[in-house]
């Protein structure tokens, strides 16, 4: 499986996927903590993706994505954003909404 099929595989995996450094429960770079809790407040449920365990697939997302930083969060395939982007909609209302829509939010 080539790394643009590995990306595709993980994105229709789960309504909303994160591409993060580390883990929810131990992410390791405070935009990744962020990103998590502001899913974790509108109840979301979503896959994570640890990007330091595979370097190949860290920076093919960047190609796939054409997005250079992360976190990446993706609902329903499509990239929303990254952390700023995400914070912002949390306050806004609009990620939870978002997630909604996706069936994604407890």
């Amino acid at each position: 499986m080539d790394i643009v099929e590995r990306i595709k595989s993980e994105l229709s995996s789960s309504p909303v996927v994160l591409f993060m450094k580390g883990t929810p429960d131990f992410p390791q770079c405070g935009f990744s903590a962020q990103t998590v809790a502001a899913l974790r407040a509108c109840g979301a449920d979503f896959k994570h993706v640890n990007i330091f365990e595979e370097p190949e697939l860290r920076e093919g997302l960047k190609r796939y994505s054409n997005w250079p930083t992360y976190p990446q969060l993706y609902i329903n395939g499509e990239l929303v954003g990254g952390c700023d982007i995400a914070l912002e909609m949390y306050r806004s209302g609009d990620l939870k909404r978002l997630l909604d829509e996706a069936h994604a939010a407890a």
